[in-house]
């Protein structure tokens, strides 16, 4: 589950509960409704802090609840792919406070808001579907291309399943900044909101402009393949 609460014209969300905050159903459509909620009531300029407690930032999919039924793999994937386009298409800036480890999914998630601020005295991040057997989306790879400017950080990321603490974070140009606790990456968090506020930019115009930005994120979120071959080969055994 997630909490919602506004400081001035700063909205700050964070995933509470299991410490693992795995992106199951009920997360996602925790957050889907709060990124709802901001849309809805939300005056230019605003911008918006995604936290969480615990160890975890997000340990990615729920895969044991996914693994009795292919489908719920698809629901997941639709599910994130939903919550990443409405994260895109929000009218203000965005910041991921990740103040503890990141992986795979939740990785993807943090990736997803324009700033990511990460704690260095715990946690990496870490794609880790090489070394659990998962072939990586597509549309992780357009989204991370789109985050990423250096070719050997996203090679290591995607190909050697590296496990990035926040200082290498920051030297590989993965993160914004990296901070010495997880109170100081919030603080530092809400700083970068106020100093964005006062920029006083027209909301609708920046969520366009990085619509624009993210134009072949996307048109990838529409399908994935990783999920949806499973689907069709589940699908061809049933008419066996």
């Amino acid at each position: 589950m997630c909490t919602l609460e506004k400081r001035g014209n700063i909205y700050i969300l964070t995933l509470t509960g299991d410490d693992d905050h795995r992106l199951n159903p009920t997360l996602l459509d925790s957050i889907t409704a709060a990124i709802n909620r901001i849309r809805s009531e939300a005056t230019s300029p605003s911008a918006l802090i995604t936290t969480a407690h615990g160890k975890f930032f997000s340990n990615g999919y729920d895969l044991a609840w996914a693994q009795s039924d292919p489908q719920r793999h698809i629901i997941m994937s639709s599910k994130l792919r939903s919550l990443v386009r409405d994260l895109i298409s929000l009218p203000m800036p965005t910041i991921a406070a990740v103040t503890g480890h990141a992986s795979a999914g939740g990785f993807i998630l943090a990736q997803a808001h324009d700033y990511v601020l990460m704690r260095k005295d715990r946690g990496f991040m870490y794609m880790s579907e090489l070394d659990i057997k998962l072939v990586v989306p597509d549309w992780f790879v357009k989204l991370l291309q789109n985050r990423i400017g250096s070719p050997a950080a996203l090679r290591d990321l995607v190909l050697r399943a590296e496990r990035v603490t926040a200082e290498a974070a920051v030297e590989k140009g993965i993160i914004y900044s990296a901070h010495n606790s997880a109170v100081k990456t919030v603080e530092a968090a809400v700083s970068l909101a106020e100093a964005l506020v006062r920029r006083n930019w027209d909301g609708e115009v920046y969520g366009r402009n990085r619509k624009v930005l993210f134009g072949d994120v996307l048109l990838a979120l529409d399908f994935d393949e990783t999920v949806e071959d499973v689907a069709h080969a589940n699908l061809g055994s049933s008419r066996l």
